[in-house]
């Protein structure tokens, strides 16, 4: 039987808080195939940033394990270090160097490469998020949408087995978020890589996402296509929240629309 490129088997993650423990992440499961982008979708406090804090190896497992490419990362026999697991992250704010161009914070993670190689990649990855025109540029002489591309250059940089985005469209206005939804759809897509996407945005989801995991509570209480939590919700809660996140999206961008009239 083959196995999924990304497995978490039964994890549980815990924080330790004055007189009780809090269990953030209980006992979840899910699997990602390779060349898929999957989506952790909820509320904020669920704990779909925890999931992939843990993946990246910031947080430890209370129980559980995390697999990639059949590599354990995280389990009872091992503990992998972040830096050594093959994996990329996105971060809501970027963390663009603001004293470093376009360039050279999309080389930044490929410092131990020789200096032909770096270039090369540096070429193909502005290639890839249409930048090569702005390379000499500096964080703050570029739009909210560029400097999103130019972090998602910098992350795939390395070539990592493994791609995860944390929010990263939340500082963008409801237009450019979702058209750049697509748009790192297809970067990635073209890019072959396998990613996780951490949003409260339905929109976003529905538009980069090919398996949504809708979380309460710590738990994946349905994961499946955006064509299935459409039309065949597993429970009331879930055909609430995608009902009720639409109506939202909607509206937003009604007001949009509207204040820009």
């Amino acid at each position: 039987m083959k196995q999924p490129f990304l497995e978490l088997r039964d994890i549980s993650v815990v924080y330790p808080c004055p007189g009780e423990s809090l269990c953030v992440v209980n006992r979840l499961d899910l699997q990602l195939e390779q060349g898929e982008i999957g989506c952790l979708l909820g509320a904020s406090g669920c704990g779909k940033t925890t999931i992939l804090r843990a993946i990246a190896g910031f947080e430890p497992l209370q129980s559980g394990t995390i697999r990639l490419a059949g590599r354990e990362l995280s389990g009872d026999s091992q503990q992998i270090a972040p830096e050594q697991r093959g994996v990329g992250m996105m971060f809501q704010d970027y963390a663009l160097f603001p004293h470093l161009t376009v360039e050279k914070n999309i080389g930044f993670g490929l410092r131990r490469w020789n200096k032909q190689e770096r270039a090369a990649r540096v070429d193909e990855m502005l290639e890839l998020v249409g930048l090569p025109a702005e390379r000499k540029r500096y964080p703050h002489e570029l739009s909210g949408g560029q400097q999103q591309r130019v972090a998602l250059a910098r992350a795939l940089a390395p070539s990592p087995s493994l791609l995860l985005l944390d929010e990263p469209f939340s500082n963008l206005d409801v237009d450019t978020r979702e058209r750049l939804a697509f748009e790192v759809r297809d970067i990635l897509k073209q890019a072959g890589l396998t990613a996780i996407l951490v949003t409260h945005n339905q929109a976003e989801a529905f538009a980069i996402a090919d398996r949504i995991g809708v979380m309460q509570q710590g738990q994946i209480v349905q994961w499946g296509t955006p064509l299935q939590l459409h039309e065949q919700p597993a429970n009331d809660f879930v055909a609430d929240f995608v009902r009720r996140e639409a109506l939202l999206s909607q509206r937003a961008q009604a007001l949009v629309r509207s204040a820009s009239a």
